[in-house]
Formats: structure tokens, C-alpha cells, sequence
């Protein structure tokens, strides 16, 4: 059982981009994470537009050819890992959204003064084909993963602005916060819980009976330590909040999560430098706040319904 929130489930991809670039390993550009709903399909697109479009951000399109060949990519890569589509509910729409969300992150590096020029895409590309080891096999890429060579630079181009988007939105979360060091019991029944709690209010010590009796086996071998963790990062926000209102020394009243019933005891609390994790979780949520307030301010159209 691990005690913080899932790091990164849809945007290690654009933080790992630049990394993608480097190595030409080549991963599908293809997003299998579920994000929220978009907008409600309006009527028709815009009868100017040339090119059919399946959304526009702000004015900037996503084209029609694009998405289906996003969604193609996508299911290639299902099939890959052996996953039947049957059992994905609603997989165009999550794809459309990745590629709006996408948009939204390349448009806000541009907005925030980044820029990636032509010649830069250029290079890239033929590194890339220098790692295929040919023009030809790059092209035959290409085709296996239903790009034309223009819809790959408009693609590399969005990745690599997005990843920059998503680097600079992550370097605004500190090194360091208000943190508590703590210790936890989980029991299955509530019973046994205040059972627990009236040992430790007679002076039976904490850490020895999450040793015995917690069921949490990835921290009960030291005493239910969860370690230092900031606000935003357990998994069980009943658990967090209690601990941040505990002062040290302190033992919780029975506290219900999902997994069961907790006892939570303060060790220690103060600005402490984050771990590893623990940042990237935080700049993932910093990431995911600012794409919630993009999406509520930005001009987003969808003219398919998926």
C-alpha cells in the first residue's frame, strides 16, 4: 500500500518528451489516461475553416485527420498491450481530450515566451532518422504509426512547447513546505481501532503496536511510519487531514478510509525539504490546477462528437 498519490499519470509524457527526443526510443504520442470531460459538442464548425477540424483551442484548430490518427495510434497501442477496446469506455472522447489539453500547454509555453523555430524541429528530426539508422526506415515509421511527416513536425512541435509548459508550471513548486513526520495504525474494524487507541492512551507505545497489529505491510515494519509528506500528497485525504490538525505526541481519534480504520500520531511538523516523490506529486497538481483553469477560461470548441 503506498501511502502517496500516483505521480504523473498523464503528463510524464510531456515531461518526458524532451527525454523521448534524446533517446529516440519513440513511444507513440498516443495518451491512455483518463482526463475530465470536455466541453458539449456545439453545432458545426466554423464554415471558413479549410481544413475539417475535430476541437479548436483559442482559436487554434485540431485537426479532423489528426485525431483520427491519434486514436489510431492509440489503439495500436492497446492492442500492443494486449487490452481489449471493448473494455475502455469512451476512449475517442479521452483521446480528444488529451490532445486539447496538449494544445492548451503548447499555447500557454507560447504565451509565456517560449518558442521553438523550424530549424530546431528540423534537427530533431534528422537525429531522429540518424537513430533509425536511415531515411527510409524513419519513413516506415512514420507510416506504422499513422503520421505524415506534417502532422509529425506539427506533433513534435506541440510536444516539445508542452513539455517546456509543463517544466515551467513544475518550477514554481518550492523545494521545501510545511510538512508533518508521522506514524499510522490500520485495523479492519473499527472495534479493534479504539481498542488500539485505549492502549496507546494508557501508555502503550504507538509504534510497537502498529508493528502488531496494522495491516498496512509497507509500513508496519517501522512502527507505521509514513515519513515526512506535505498537504496534498497521501492518498487518503481523511488520514492527511487529521494529521495536519494533530500536534506531536498527539494520538487521532479512529479515522475511516476506504482501506479501513487508521490511528494517526505526529512526530514531528515544520518546513522541511520535500522528497523526491513528494515534489513530483505536488507538480503534478500544480500541473493539473493549471490545466483546471485553462480549461475553464479558454475559447474551446469540440465540432465531432467522438
Amino acid at each position: 500500500m503506498q501511502p502517496a498519490k500516483p505521480m504523473f499519470r498523464k503528463f510524464l509524457w510531456t515531461l518526458l518528451a524532451s527525454l523521448w527526443l534524446a533517446s529516440c526510443n519513440f513511444p507513440a504520442l498516443n495518451r491512455a489516461s483518463p482526463t475530465p470531460p470536455g466541453p458539449s459538442p456545439t453545432a458545426s464548425p466554423p464554415t471558413a475553416t479549410p481544413i475539417p477540424l475535430a476541437a479548436s483551442v483559442n482559436g487554434e484548430g485540431i485537426a479532423l485527420a489528426f485525431f483520427e490518427a491519434e486514436v489510431t495510434r492509440f489503439e495500436q497501442a492497446q492492442a500492443g498491450a494486449g487490452i481489449d477496446l471493448t473494455t475502455l469506455s469512451d476512449y475517442k472522447t479521452r483521446v480528444l481530450d488529451e490532445l486539447i489539453d496538449l494544445k492548451l500547454l503548447s499555447l500557454g509555453a507560447i504565451q509565456s515566451g517560449h518558442e521553438v523555430s523550424l530549424a530546431e524541429i528540423e534537427a530533431h528530426i534528422a537525429d531522429i532518422v540518424t537513430a533509425r539508422g536511415s531515411q527510409a526506415a524513419f519513413e516506415a515509421w512514420l507510416q506504422e504509426n499513422a503520421f505524415s511527416i506534417e502532422g509529425f513536425r506539427s506533433a513534435l512541435m506541440d510536444e516539445i512547447l508542452a513539455a517546456e509548459m509543463v517544466a515551467t508550471i513544475a518550477e514554481t513548486v518550492p523545494p521545501s513546505a510545511d510538512q508533518v513526520h508521522a506514524r499510522h495504525i490500520l485495523v479492519a474494524s473499527r472495534e479493534e481501532a479504539e481498542d488500539l487507541r485505549a492502549q496507546i492512551a494508557g501508555g502503550q507505545n504507538f509504534a510497537e503496536i502498529a508493528q502488531t497489529y496494522s495491516i498496512d505491510a509497507s509500513t508496519r515494519p517501522a512502527g507505521g511510519d509514513l515519513g515526512w509528506f506535505p498537504r496534498g500528497y497521501l492518498l487518503w485525504d481523511e488520514l492527511e487531514a487529521a494529521a495536519f490538525e494533530l500536534t506531536p505526541g498527539e494520538p487521532s481519534t479512529v479515522i475511516q478510509s476506504e482501506l479501513g480504520y487508521h490511528l494517526v500520531e505526529i512526530l514531528e511538523r515544520g518546513e522541511h525539504p520535500l522528497n523526491y516523490e513528494a515534489r513530483l506529486s505536488l507538480q503534478e497538481q500544480a500541473v493539473e490546477d493549471w490545466l483546471t483553469g485553462q480549461r475553464q477560461t479558454a475559447d474551446i470548441q469540440i465540432y465531432i462528437t467522438p
